[in-house]
């Protein structure tokens, strides 16, 4: 077995650092190492290129997909007035915000990281540092608002009917949006072009916040870290908390009443052993004409009809439950780092110089990936918004296509297929079937509005 001695362990921990170093990791010991081996530095470029290539191309897959997913999202709810509800104005907003952290943030947090200056100036410098704050804040307070609003809406249908309107969402996005611009002004005023000296001795810019002293730095980082993560965080666990404990009562009591029908069905013998499958003997009238006299005669004839409301209902309330988990896991997954990585740089500004280079533009870039992350979660996972958008597009294509009296005559076709598609199929009621005591029981206990839940799953 090869041992080594003491010097060479210590001189290969010295390459290990130099290479750390190039590759954008521990830049705060990188002046005080030695000379590079031969080996070494041939390495470093191949390391160095790999890893802007790395870089480049994830920044340029999150900016992509968050721009053209906000950027669909809003020409939906702008061009179709049917999806104007209440949540889908907070998701107006919030697509807005993240489009926002799309333009500010990725591009001016990737260039100058990969050139080691920012060259847009102070002006620049100090308008994207202000918008960076203000679309974060912005997005982070409409996901606050868009938890609470289903919290309302599942867990006390009955008085939120009363204010949730989209005149109070609008005056909820304005204040959002005031207050957001109020709380990022010390942004602008505090930003400043930093210069530092590289390893080629050449002078580079840093677009960074000066503070006047160490303890307001700290307070400010201190308050980003409870007004835009932790208090936000812990409201939105706790709504979709009590949601999804609202959901999973409201499942134990469907699945006790339908064990309950079952047995007592059985026990009347009215079903026979193995009929417990939501479906019902339905009698139908068939008019019958004889020949002779033109006489006719009413025929009862029993038909099976099958409804499946009651096991899809059961399936979409734990299809939202396991959404909303996801929604506070995201949350914390993509906000976690950065927060942590500022309130250190304030505390400790000299051992959190060690992620400068590579691995703070990757926590900048996971905290980017929630404004592409947001409209799959929140809108593209949902059936309504999926149909609405293709109704969306489907008119725009129809009356683009057609003209003259075929136009009209096409786009009345198109109507009535989307208006078709949106009702989705009949339910035994709409048929003018009547279910069996019991079948109707369906959201009984939780009380959700209609709109509510549609717009949940």
């Amino acid at each position: 077995m090869e041992t080594f001695t003491l010097h060479e362990m210590l001189i290969n921990s010295t390459d290990l650092n130099q290479i750390l170093c190039n590759f954008g990791i521990n830049i705060s010991e990188c002046q005080s190492e030695q000379e590079p081996s031969p080996e070494t530095k041939v390495c470093l470029p191949l390391l160095s290129d790999i890893n802007q290539t790395v870089r480049i191309i994830l920044y340029s897959l999150i900016f992509l997909l968050s721009v053209l997913g906000n950027s669909l999202i809003i020409g939906v709810l702008v061009r179709n007035r049917r999806m104007r509800t209440v949540t889908n104005l907070f998701l107006l907003s919030l697509s807005i915000s993240d489009l926002m952290v799309s333009l500010f943030c990725i591009p001016f947090t990737l260039i100058p990281n990969l050139m080691r200056d920012f060259i847009f100036g102070t002006g620049t410098c100090k308008l994207v540092m202000y918008f960076m704050g203000v679309s974060v804040c912005v997005s982070t307070f409409n996901l606050v608002a868009i938890s609470l609003e289903r919290y309302s809406a599942i867990c006390n249908p009955l008085t939120s009917r009363t204010w949730q309107t989209k005149s109070h969402a609008a005056k909820v996005i304005t204040a959002t949006w005031v207050v957001s611009f109020i709380l990022m002004l010390p942004y602008p005023i505090s930003s400043n072009l930093k210069p530092f000296t590289r390893y080629n001795n050449s002078t580079g810019y840093m677009c960074r916040l000066v503070w006047p002293n160490d303890v307001i730095q700290q307070s400010w980082y201190v308050c980003l870290l409870l007004m835009l993560f932790l208090i936000p965080g812990i409201i939105m666990m706790t709504a979709y908390g009590l949601i999804c404990v609202e959901l999973y009562r409201g499942i134990s009591f469907e699945l006790s009443s339908r064990k309950s029908i079952r047995e007592r069905q059985s026990s009347t013998g009215s079903i026979k052993p193995g009929d417990s499958d939501g479906c019902y003997m339905q009698q139908s009238k068939r008019k019958s004409i004889t020949g002779g006299g033109g006489s006719s005669s009413i025929k009862p004839k029993a038909e099976r009809v099958c409804s499946s409301s009651s096991t899809a209902n059961l399936m979409a309330k734990k299809r939202v439950i396991r959404m909303l988990l996801v929604i506070v896991f995201l949350f914390f997954l993509c906000w976690t780092p950065i927060f942590v990585v500022n309130a250190w740089q304030a505390f400790d500004r000299r051992s959190a110089y060690r992620l400068t280079g590579a691995p703070i533009s990757y926590i900048h870039l996971l905290s980017y990936t929630s404004a592409c992350v947001n409209p799959i979660i929140y809108c593209f996972m949902n059936k309504r918004f999926r149909q609405g958008m293709l109704a969306t597009f489907t008119c725009c294509s129809c009356l683009r296509s057609s003209g003259g009296l075929g136009r009209s005559a096409g786009s009345g076709t198109a109507k009535g297929e989307l208006g078709r598609l949106r009702a989705g199929p009949k339910t035994p009621e709409q048929n003018g079937h009547t279910p069996p005591s019991g079948a109707n029981t369906h959201f009984t206990y939780t009380g959700i509005r209609p709109s509510a839940w549609s717009e949940l799953t």
